[in-house]
């Protein structure tokens, strides 16, 4: 067991008298001792462009601010369990003795009873046995970016030489497998991996042996000036997934998923959208609750900003070096961003009937248009319509096993049943028959029409990194 030494560091701390009366009890903050820095050059990386906005920056937190950040993050519980969690630009360029740091600073400020959640996303390249022990031994939880098998990850997940990293990512998976360190994987859904929802998940969950996964979709908006720096604009680039795909693709995981691995493989999106269909007050992911403002993010220099998508002047709360963290959490700016999730919502979402299962997704992605022409409509929102409205048999199924204590894996079994039942009673009948299911439509309208097709395949592109792509950017802007 390796111990470090903390360095005295004596600073003019911003002190906590009491916490305002309307701060949340516990909160979500996500670190980047990095700030933008990374040793890849992911091609639809909104964060690496961030980078301008701290000039002449070292992008490395100084022991002053980690110490401040952890004892405010901890000040600012009134829960008894505390996440601390790493994130970048790659946050293991940080170095180790960074990370040891912070578990003593954490032991240091604990309150007795307290407990912690350490976890870092990490693109997993610079792992090697000595950080996949110190996980481990301090239970870290840790978040891989891979975006599906090698032909998929490596078009937009190269270095900064533009070369692919699958394989250094797949080392790094299998030194946290050896050390059993508990993990889960992130997969962004881009225009191209979009197109191949069963190979992802699949390869996911046999060849990586996941059991943990999340799919987030990569909604790269265009600025006036052509750059992509600013959640602006009501263009997308070319990377970024289209909603009808994002649709189609979280649809074919669910059926592959509530078939075949219901109870042994959690998808984070489907989780969060059964929670919906059973009304508990929280979907566990903070796009789909009806408000937000509890997931926030801190740069490298201190500075706290409303989201992680959100790091940008206009959401800039102010620095935990001049105010105490809770006190801009529970700001009336930070407030105000929470509740506009809910209170600027257009009336086409308001009439929706999936609006209990979606409100509206996050709202960096509210950019187009409604039917009528009200602003403020989710760029995705056909996908995610499409997607609830196809799981909602197996999520009523699902909900009602639970209330019901029955496993939820059970759901498996009454599918296959119903199916066959229907398989067989359709044998029976002619198209222009009554559909058996009574719906009052025809077969060849219901049940028995064609299944639809998968999308037609765009040959795979040529590997991109976020260099280039920046460079024609700024060219076309100017």
């Amino acid at each position: 067991m390796t111990t470090i030494a903390l360095h005295n560091i004596k600073v003019d701390e911003p002190q906590l008298d009491r916490i305002p009366a309307n701060a949340p009890p516990a909160f979500h903050l996500l670190a980047k001792p990095t700030g933008a820095i990374c040793n890849l050059d992911c091609a639809y990386c909104f964060f690496l462009d961030k980078e301008v906005f701290y000039p002449g920056s070292q992008f490395r937190m100084r022991d002053d601010v980690l110490e401040r950040y952890v004892r405010q993050l901890i000040e600012a519980h009134r829960h008894n369990q505390v996440n601390i969690a790493w994130q970048g630009g790659e946050p293991t360029i940080m170095g180790l003795d960074f990370y040891r740091r912070s578990i003593a600073l954490a032991e240091k400020y604990r309150r007795p009873g307290m407990t912690f959640l350490h976890t870092m996303q990490t693109n997993g390249t610079l792992l090697d046995d000595e950080w996949a022990a110190f996980f481990k031994e301090h239970d870290f939880l840790i978040g891989i970016s891979i975006d599906g098998p090698r032909e998929l990850h490596d078009i937009y997940r190269v270095d900064k030489g533009g070369q692919p990293t699958f394989d250094k990512v797949m080392r790094g998976i299998r030194l946290l497998q050896k050390h059993e360190v508990d993990f889960n994987i992130l997969t962004t859904v881009n225009s191209v991996n979009g197109d191949y929802p069963l190979e992802v998940y699949r390869f996911i969950r046999d060849e990586i042996g996941a059991d943990w996964m999340q799919f987030i979709p990569v909604v790269e908006r265009i600025n006036e000036d052509g750059l992509t720096l600013y959640q602006e604009g009501n263009q997308v680039s070319d990377r970024s997934v289209r909603a009808e795909q994002f649709g189609f693709f979280l649809s074919t995981i669910f059926d592959e998923w509530v078939h075949h691995d219901v109870g042994r493989i959690y998808v984070q999106t489907f989780e969060a959208a059964l929670r919906n269909w059973a009304g508990y007050d929280s979907s566990g992911m903070c796009v789909f609750n009806e408000t937000c403002g509890t997931g926030l993010a801190i740069e490298h220099n201190g500075d706290l900003y409303a989201c992680d998508h959100f790091v940008e002047p206009n959401y800039f709360l102010g620095n935990i070096k001049d105010e105490h963290m809770i006190e801009l959490v529970a700001s009336e700016q930070q407030r105000q961003f929470g509740t506009d999730k809910r209170d600027a919502l257009p009336q086409y979402c308001r009439d929706c009937d999936v609006r209990f299962a979606c409100h509206g997704e996050c709202p960096k992605n509210r950019f187009i248009e409604t039917p009528d022409g009200e602003a403020g409509l989710n760029y995705l929102c056909a996908g995610f319509k499409h997607f609830f409205h196809h799981i909602d048999r197996p999520a009523q199924i699902i909900t009602g096993l639970l209330r019901r204590g029955r496993p939820a894996a059970e759901v498996m079994q009454i599918l296959a049943r119903e199916e066959a039942q229907m398989a067989a009673a359709l044998e029976q009948l002619g198209r222009n028959d009554p559909c058996p299911c009574g719906s009052g439509r025809k077969v060849k309208q219901c049940h028995g029409r064609p299944k639809p097709k998968a999308p037609a395949r765009k040959p795979l592109p040529q590997p991109q990194q976020r260099k280039s792509i920046s460079l024609k950017m700024k060219q076309s802007a100017s």
